[in-house]
């Protein structure tokens, strides 16, 4: 792990986001699980910090599906009480005011999606850039057949944890393969990891003047 690449990290907040959610036919993706982990440059390695996990009630046209609840094992019943997304994510957001921030996603584009639809509820986080752990794997591990969490795990040697398909568990599991990836990699600066697999929302970006200036 060089120093510029830790130097450079030092500069942002790196926040692992997953969510666990329905895909209704004919209509957008309905979360209904989302967790964060948070990763800082420390001392001249990746450190975990914070954790945040929540589960949302998702609108009644997408109701939890037998495929929703045997891949992640949260039932309708656990989320009755649950509040919607909105009030979930205006939550989350106001965790993500001070900055800069980087989002870290395994497969970035279907959690850059549901951001953008809840933009009005989490404007900071739906802005935010991102990293996405495929694109970087692709460019990492070329000879892998595939790139999933999965398959990165078996060849990473992580151990696939019990409650894998939840939200929590995912994203630790992100956070490794991504210290792994980092440690494991010639990434010279973040300018370098942006450029192989950086992702643009589809939000309009903030003002992050110092992120990668």
């Amino acid at each position: 792990m060089g120093q510029h690449l830790i130097d450079s990290l030092s500069a942002v907040t790196l926040a692992v986001i997953d969510f666990e959610y329905t895909t209704p036919a004919g209509a957008p993706a309905e979360p209904f699980e989302v967790a964060v982990v948070a990763l800082r440059a420390e001392d001249g390695a990746l450190r975990v910090g914070r954790e945040f996990q929540a589960l949302m009630q998702p609108p009644p046209h997408a109701a939890l599906t037998v495929f929703d609840t045997g891949q992640t094992g949260i039932t309708p019943q656990m989320i009755a009480d649950a509040p919607p997304a909105a009030e979930v994510l205006a939550k989350l957001d106001r965790r993500f005011t001070a900055g800069p921030y980087l989002l870290i996603a395994h497969h970035a584009p279907a959690e850059a999606k549901i951001l953008a639809a809840y933009r009005d509820a989490c404007p900071n986080l739906a802005r935010l850039p991102m990293l996405d752990t495929v694109r970087l794997a692709r460019g990492l591990y070329p000879d892998l057949p595939r790139h999933s969490l999965d398959t990165l795990m078996r060849h990473l040697h992580i151990p696939s944890p019990p409650d894998r398909h939840r939200a929590l568990a995912d994203v630790r599991v992100t956070a490794q393969i991504f210290i792994r990836m980092v440690t494991d990699a010639q990434w010279l600066n973040l300018d370098h990891v942006r450029a192989i697999g950086g992702y643009t929302p589809p939000a309009p970006a903030p003002e992050q003047p110092t992120l990668f200036g």
